[in-house]
């Protein structure tokens, strides 16, 4: 009896938790991808050279955007389906890529960076997934 009334108290406590860790990203994930939104879509500027750039560095800057935007956006919705998670994110990555191209404003449409877009929200939802599975 002892042991059902401490796997009951386990459970509503870790039910508890994730709806903690949902209500602060449900704040955060806004203005993160509010900003994400304005720096993909901004005028596009001349890059200086810096000591740590290299070949392929806005490649892994896609990955690490866009593994915080799956992370936030997962543990802001825990509960949707991974298809529908996947679906969301491949469109928001497509639909920047699109109008980076259309708007003229010194951005182009290239198609690595939509898959190191994939790649990142990807990487963010299963942070995310082992994060969860490990701590709770």
């Amino acid at each position: 009896m002892v042991q059902i009334s401490l796997i009951y108290f386990l459970r509503k406590n870790t039910r508890l938790s994730l709806d903690r860790i949902s209500k602060i990203f449900s704040k955060i994930l806004p203005i993160y991808w509010a900003f994400l939104t304005y720096m993909l879509l901004k005028p596009g500027e001349e890059n200086h050279e810096y000591f740590f750039m290299f070949n392929g560095f806005d490649k892994v800057l896609h990955v690490s955007i866009f593994a915080m935007l799956g992370f936030c956006f997962i543990a802001t919705f825990p509960k949707i389906k991974f298809s529908y998670f996947f679906q969301i994110i491949l469109i928001y990555a497509f639909l920047t890529e699109i109008l980076q191209e259309e708007m003229g404003l010194g951005r182009s449409m290239e198609t690595l960076d939509i898959v190191a877009d994939i790649i990142g929200c990807l990487l963010g939802y299963y942070i995310y997934k082992v994060l969860i599975k490990r701590f709770f």
